[in-house]
């Protein structure tokens, strides 16, 4: 291969990509890149269910706990970083593994995008989220949207107040509509596999409650306070990822406890319906039923063909 390989571990939330990821990141010698948007973050451990430094050990690992989280970070930011890192791996002889349920972050890999390089202006998002608040404010801003950029208004409900603040934002900004700049056809510049890991949709969300149950034992109500303690402000974007922005409120003693674990289940429920259909769209993706005891056996015959192909 003229261009740097790249596995990718893909799939919803609990549905087993770090432990197939680290079997076999063992078995080839790969490295992983994380592929998640939360991951990334220093001191959130528990609540973005990072494998344990035990769990890592002997494997390198990627674009993990590299920024703090007070600190904003864009999908640009981690095409940059992720290229970087894939191309160092590469270097070295070693497999990179890209790992992660993030599907923005693959699309800017496979289809590129020019959107992520435009900085967040916080006056004039503070402005646009005065107005939303406001007294039919979300039919304010779409309004206004309409005018700026009529395509990007007629797919966006008014309801969808960050996705249409954003495309005012980007339009106040830059003078032109995002629909004009959201998306450039481009070479990625590397050599895909791509695995997914999926499950019956009921055996994945029992899977997924327990892990909240887990989360919570291990701490997870203490990790936010933590978090709180050190400054982080409860608007800041590595705040508002789920398990997080559930128990801010229990902390500032607007919410109840109960209450507030059952909607991190009920969103991660429904963030992992989420990514099937992000993921499903993408026609590469070879998917392993990890409810099959043979879906390890099965993922390592593909990867060790790819890893063949790409030492040739």
């Amino acid at each position: 291969m003229t261009k740097p390989p790249v596995l990718c571990i893909v799939g919803p939330t609990a549905s087993g990509k770090t432990g197939l990821s680290l079997r076999i990141a063992k078995a080839l010698g790969g490295e992983v890149i994380s592929m998640d948007s939360m991951q990334i973050y220093r001191g959130m451990d528990i609540g973005t269910a990072k494998p344990s430094l035990t769990e890592r050990a002997g494997i390198p690992h990627h674009l993990m706990d590299m920024i703090p989280p007070s600190q904003p970070y864009t999908v640009a930011q981690y095409a940059e970083d992720a290229d970087q890192a894939i191309r160092e791996v590469w270097g070295r002889g070693k497999l990179p593994m890209l790992v992660g349920g993030t599907g923005f972050y693959l699309k800017a890999f496979t289809h590129g995008l020019t959107l992520g390089g435009i900085r967040s202006d916080p006056v004039l998002r503070d402005k646009l989220k005065a107005i939303a608040a406001g007294e039919d404010g979300k039919r304010q801003l779409h309004a206004r949207l309409q005018l700026a950029d009529p395509e990007t208004a007629a797919r966006l409900h008014p309801n969808d107040v960050q996705r249409v603040s954003r495309a005012l934002e980007v339009w106040e900004l830059t003078g032109r509509p995002i629909s004009a700049q959201s998306e450039t056809a481009y070479d990625p510049g590397y050599t895909f596999c791509m695995l997914g890991t999926t499950m019956a949709r009921d055996g994945l969300y029992r899977r997924i409650n327990a892990r909240v149950q887990d989360m919570m034992r291990q701490g997870l109500l203490g990790e936010v306070r933590a978090l709180l303690e050190s400054g982080v402000p409860p608007t800041a974007q590595a705040m508002q990822g789920i398990g997080y922005k559930e128990l801010v409120p229990v902390l500032l003693h607007q919410a109840d406890l109960t209450d507030a674990v059952a909607s991190i289940q009920q969103n991660s429920r429904h963030y992992a319906k989420r990514q099937w259909t992000w993921f499903r769209a993408e026609p590469r993706i070879q998917w392993l039923d990890m409810e099959n005891a043979d879906s390890f056996a099965q993922a390592l015959e593909i990867a060790k063909a790819f890893w063949k192909e790409a030492e040739t």
